[in-house]
């Protein structure tokens, strides 16, 4: 298929990105816009602030356009993805009822109770953007992660009345459910003049935001991990086997039809982390990039790559928001001493995402009776040559990384291509449109020095400190 291209919508907790690809995979023109900060309050609750998710994707859906050259009349179709795990309460007109609820909101651990009159649907950030979009009540079964009251073997709504009733939210305020990689409905006329999309487009149903970025990452079966570089930091598989009495790993819907992805623990917060400490390395930091034309995290990666592997002793836990069940985690830096500065914090951190993936990564893979063969990282910490470097390292592994690293857009591209009949199946479109970029290689002192450190020491660490902070929780809180 010549000259036709396809608008992938990949929606994140700190930014959305719309890019527009064409059937071959290669990526014409993107725009990204950064979302507003999270509004926390209270000790539980966590919103997008305002109308922020389609305020943002109308902005990039404009932007991006003016920068593609091509015939809009030749755009074919529009991939939708979104974050997952959040709830959208949405009015009869389409609008929000309330700010969006994000992942990281405790609301989000129990069911929807229905307590406002002025909320006609309960849904997920793709069924809020689809019913903007589309004015069509429709959703992607696969984005339905968390307490929604749905069959886990056939993504329906339960049939079950007695089932259904025990997640409190009405029937008639949910969302009619379509597979992954199908139409969901067409752009309207409003939604056309407030995105620049013309209207008719199909608008094509993808998945949770992970499923999609193992999609769009070129993801096997065949021993292969991905390495997730986002707000929430995880590593993924896929298979075809939909488990439930996982210890180490969860199952979630896939970004195709019977598809499923394997989910390790991951890190909250996990790339905020790396953000904090350049924040908190200061002004200087900025100055010193901007004078060389840098960005400062690749001006703190320069500096850290002098800094020897496993950072002088200073390690990083990366408990900096703590789960719901576990309120009392804290993040921690220990074993500082005068020699230590800015370089050393930074790598410390990186060296610290690194070595709680790896040890997440491996009791998956354990637990699945897989054998690690290589990594992919993906997300814009990927960009670092010195971080991909410790991904080698610490795993034992090769580290990929692709042409396109932010894979949730090319996952959403490909979704789009399959419903649209471009491509026959996954692996096809797979292998037409995933390119790898490069790939490196464990250094081998490195390997060794940092399965030391992350058996005897890193991995240690929480038990020897999780009573006490259990305690200061405790100090801090029950008064």
């Amino acid at each position: 298929m010549e000259n036709k291209f396809i608008i992938a919508i990949d929606g994140g907790t700190q930014s959305t990105k719309v890019a527009l690809f064409d059937t071959a995979g290669t990526e014409i023109c993107s725009h990204t816009v950064k979302l507003k900060p999270m509004n926390l309050y209270g000790d539980s609750r966590a919103e997008h602030p305002g109308d922020d998710l389609w305020d943002s994707l109308k902005e990039a859906c404009q932007q991006a356009l003016k920068k593609f050259t091509g015939d809009r009349k030749d755009i074919i179709g529009i991939g939708l993805g979104s974050i997952r795990c959040c709830r959208a309460l949405v009015k009869e007109d389409g609008s929000l009822a309330s700010p969006v609820q994000s992942w990281m909101d405790l609301r989000l651990s129990k069911p929807y109770e229905h307590e406002d009159d002025n909320v006609r649907y309960v849904t997920t950030t793709t069924g809020y953007l689809t019913y903007r979009m589309t004015g069509e009540a429709r959703d992607t079964r696969a984005n339905y992660v968390g307490p929604w009251p749905i069959e886990p073997e056939t993504l329906n709504w339960y049939e079950d009345e007695e089932k259904f009733r025990a997640y409190t939210t009405p029937r008639e305020m949910l969302f009619q459910l379509v597979d992954p990689a199908s139409i969901l409905g067409y752009v309207t006329g409003e939604a056309a003049i407030a995105t620049g999309i013309p209207a008719g487009t199909p608008v094509v149903a993808t998945a949770n935001d992970k499923a999609v970025e193992g999609l769009g990452a070129g993801l096997v079966n065949d021993g292969t991990v991905l390495v997730s570089l986002g707000t929430y930091i995880t590593s993924m598989m896929v298979g075809e086997e939909n488990r439930a009495d996982t210890l180490n790993y969860w199952t979630n819907p896939g970004a195709t039809p019977g598809e499923f992805l394997y989910e390790s623990n991951g890190i909250r917060r996990g790339m905020a982390t790396v953000t904090w400490i350049k924040d908190l390395l200061g002004s200087d930091i900025v100055t010193a990039a901007a004078e060389r034309g840098m960005s400062p995290e690749a001006y703190l990666e320069m500096l850290a790559a002098e800094v020897p592997a496993g950072s002088d002793g200073l390690y990083t836990v990366l408990h900096w928001l703590a789960r719901p069940t576990h309120l009392h985690e804290r993040g921690i830096m220990i074993g500082f001493n005068g020699n230590h500065k800015g370089p050393h914090m930074f790598r410390s951190v990186l060296e610290g995402i690194a070595m709680t993936m790896k040890n997440h990564t491996q009791a998956m893979c354990d637990e699945r009776g897989v054998s690690l063969t290589s990594i992919i990282v993906s997300g814009g910490g990927s960009n670092g040559d010195l971080f991909m470097q410790i991904f080698a390292d610490v795993y034992g592994v090769p580290a990929h990384r692709n042409v396109i690293n932010g894979s949730a857009s090319m996952g959403a591209a490909i979704c789009t291509a399959l419903a649209l009949g471009v491509y026959k199946d996954r692996q096809d479109a797979i292998h037409h449109m995933v390119k790898r970029r490069d790939t490196f290689y464990p250094i081998k002192e490195n390997v060794a020095l940092y399965k030391e450190i992350n058996e005897k020491v890193y991995s240690k660490i929480s038990d020897d400190t999780d009573q006490l902070l259990r305690t200061s929780h405790e100090i801090l809180h029950n008064k």
